[in-house]
């Protein structure tokens, strides 16, 4: 039974950040193990196609880990940031912060939690900083100009990551005090993540050391 206490506050819909560059190139790399583990499998002999299929057993959950299920979502009571191996739940309440540097992360109760779905990119930020530089330059020259105006970009830009940290922590920010957002980081490991490939390395070690 959940402890947590009903509230009249409305709880909207996840908002769902996910990386789309490494959704496409995980259904490319699973497309690619499909076609060269169907074919050793269809045209191998003696031990080749055991092989293929451990090979296959380990790789295929490790590529869906690490491309296709990284993902965060963020609601008006709390986060949760499904990473490669772990799923953790992080209520506004008990997070501390949302940061990118090289790394997005979120801190909370004294850890560090890296947020896999949304990667940072240094030369898109350094675009976007150039592109900010610009945009004051341009202000300067039209607060300068006595008679007719510059005409600026109305908002200057930034790095896609930033803009979702930015906007995580004004959600943390902004849903702490929520009676829905209180309690501690629960931390769940993806053991159907986990299983499969290291069953799938064993076999594959055990196939490759008999052969």
């Amino acid at each position: 039974m959940s402890s947590q206490q009903p509230t009249d506050e409305p709880v909207y819909d996840d908002r769902v950040y996910r990386s789309s560059m490494g959704v496409v190139s995980g259904v490319l790399l699973l497309a690619l193990t499909a076609w060269l583990c169907g074919d050793a499998v269809v045209r191998g002999s003696g031990n080749t196609p055991w092989i293929a299929l451990a090979a296959a057993l380990c790789a295929v959950p490790l590529i869906v880990a690490f491309t296709i299920r990284p993902a965060v979502f963020a609601n008006d009571d709390r986060m949760r940031v499904r990473n490669p191996f772990r799923i953790i739940e992080l209520p506004w309440a008990a997070v501390d912060a949302v940061r990118s540097g090289y790394s997005a992360e979120v801190l909370a109760e004294g850890s560090k939690y890296q947020l896999w779905s949304v990667p940072v990119s240094l030369r898109e930020r350094k675009k976007a900083n150039r592109q900010r530089l610009r945009h004051e330059g341009l202000r300067d020259r039209e607060d300068r100009s006595p008679g007719g105006k510059v005409l600026a970009p109305a908002e200057p830009m930034r790095a896609s990551a930033d803009r979702i940290v930015d906007e995580l922590q004004r959600l943390a920010e902004r849903g702490a005090e929520r009676p829905g957002a209180q309690g501690g980081v629960r931390v769940h490991w993806s053991y159907e993540i986990i299983a499969p490939a290291v069953a799938g390395a064993l076999l594959l070690i055990v196939l490759v050391a008999t052969r």
